[in-house]
């Protein structure tokens, strides 16, 4: 059998609650046998946007906010690979490490219907079938036409990383917002200012 593997890609800068329901969702509704949270070496979309935490960081807490979760797993391919960091190659790479390889590529609505930007779009619509992540009750139109796709609801969740990241530095509760794992990772790290209680 060959394997059915989500590919989850962000900067995770923080990886949230969020980002946790989604992965499990999608490795629940579809039957994956696993979900990479992939970290973003140098994202080519938040060039010059903001400055990010380092790659090393925000890996880190994404391993944190795994931990032992079954069928969920943190991956630094996009990290270990040089130069800016493309959703192509790195679907390239996972289909050349297993060619009988069925990837699932997850994406939010507002991202599906942005593809027709991205850097060799038709590289990725041939490696992998897209996973469009819509809330209760939201029906996206979902990707434009001639790609593979699929649907899944995901419970609303309204988490932000901009706000996260704010409250960590004005000494706001994180409780049920990130994971205690990554609280204290980002705690022992000093990220974003921080003024976490220990």
């Amino acid at each position: 059998m060959s394997e059915r593997l989500g590919v989850f890609g962000g900067t995770f800068d923080p990886p949230h609650v969020g980002h946790l329901v989604t992965a499990v969702n999608v490795l629940h509704d579809l039957g994956l046998d696993r979900v990479l949270l992939v970290v973003a070496g140098q994202p080519w979309q938040k060039l010059g946007t903001r400055e990010l935490s380092s790659a090393a960081d925000r890996y880190a807490m994404v391993a944190a906010a795994v931990g032992s979760v079954e069928g969920l797993e943190a991956s630094a391919l996009e990290i270990e690979r040089p130069g800016m960091s493309f959703t192509a190659d790195t679907l390239a790479m996972l289909r050349d490490e297993d060619p009988g390889r069925e990837l699932f590529l997850i994406l939010g609505s507002d991202a599906a219907a942005g593809l027709p930007t991205w850097d060799r779009a038709d590289e990725v619509r041939a490696l992998a079938t897209l996973v469009v992540v819509d809330r209760p009750g939201a029906r996206s139109a979902g990707p434009p036409p001639g790609w593979t796709w699929e649907r899944c609801e995901v419970p609303r969740l309204e988490v932000s990383s901009t706000d996260l990241r704010a409250r960590v530095a004005e000494g706001r509760p994180l409780d049920y917002l990130l994971t205690p794992a990554v609280i204290a990772a980002i705690a022992d790290r000093g990220l974003y200012g921080t003024r976490v209680a220990r």
